[in-house]
């Protein structure tokens, strides 16, 4: 238990330190693989018994590990620069999250924000969108409980990118560095983010709650890697089995309109 705290805490960078990968993955992971804030006394035992031997695991539900072809690109000089411009290109698509931990730490909040509700007053439409206000003493250990899951899941992807690199050079013979397998990006789809915006001509600090939903930060943007800044940030859209995916890159009109 003593070690998934530091889990929670360092996120890939655990994962890194523990030689699950290397340093130049941290640098096209959002929120650089650790998002702060995370405080592992906010979450519960249970939901650390359900994480400690799922790390490294895909889960089931939606969840895949798919090996993929680049079948059409409509931006060949965006598609250089993610290092994906050739048609026939081998990918592979990891998707997945905090597993058990995660979907614990999410049971454990809704039935305690659900008290919250009661007690600040809040209407709700759905029982399931229980919660508080930010600066609220629940609002603050939620998001402390949640930046645990957000850094559970790095580490977790991070892991299987490296026993996905180690397979590929088992099977093939050559190295990673010939095998050209560099990670695109790791960008996170559930999760609740402080973050600036202009809203009306004022620049404000807000709460932003993505479910089902990465961010899409423009070109320029701060918190885009340097790899990425004249195209923007790579957004990843896992398509169901039997489906395409597709890597599409934030623009100005999506900050505006949907951040």
């Amino acid at each position: 238990e003593k070690e998934l705290d530091k889990v929670l805490v360092k996120g890939s960078h655990w994962a890194i330190e523990k030689g699950y990968g290397e340093a130049e993955d941290i640098v096209v992971t959002e929120e650089l693989g650790c998002i702060k804030g995370a405080n592992p006394d906010k979450v519960s035992s249970k939901a650390k018994k359900r994480g400690i031997p799922q790390l490294g695991t895909l889960g089931s539900g939606n969840h895949f590990l798919e090996i993929e072809m680049v079948d059409e690109i409509y931006d060949q000089e965006a598609a250089v620069a993610m290092g994906i411009g050739n048609i026939g290109q081998v990918l592979v698509l990891i998707h997945t999250g905090s597993r058990g931990f995660g979907h614990q730490v999410c049971s454990d909040y809704v039935a305690l924000l659900g008290g919250a509700v009661k007690k600040y007053g809040i209407s709700l439409p759905d029982r399931q969108l229980a919660c508080a206000p930010v600066q609220s003493s629940e609002g603050q250990d939620y998001l402390a409980a949640m930046a645990c899951a957000a850094n559970y899941a790095w580490t977790n992807r991070q892991c299987i990118t490296h026993w996905v690199r180690e397979s590929f050079v088992k099977v093939f013979g050559e190295s990673r560095r010939e095998l050209g397998l560099e990670q695109v990006y790791d960008v996170a789809h559930n999760i609740a983010k402080i973050e600036e915006y202009t809203i009306n001509d004022k620049k404000l600090t807000l709460c932003v709650h993505r479910k089902g939903a990465t961010r899409a930060f423009p070109a320029g943007h701060p918190d885009i890697p340097d790899t990425y800044r004249n195209i923007g940030q790579p957004v990843l859209i896992p398509g169901d089995m039997g489906r395409c995916s597709y890597v599409a890159l934030g623009t100005e009109l999506a900050m505006k309109e949907s951040f």
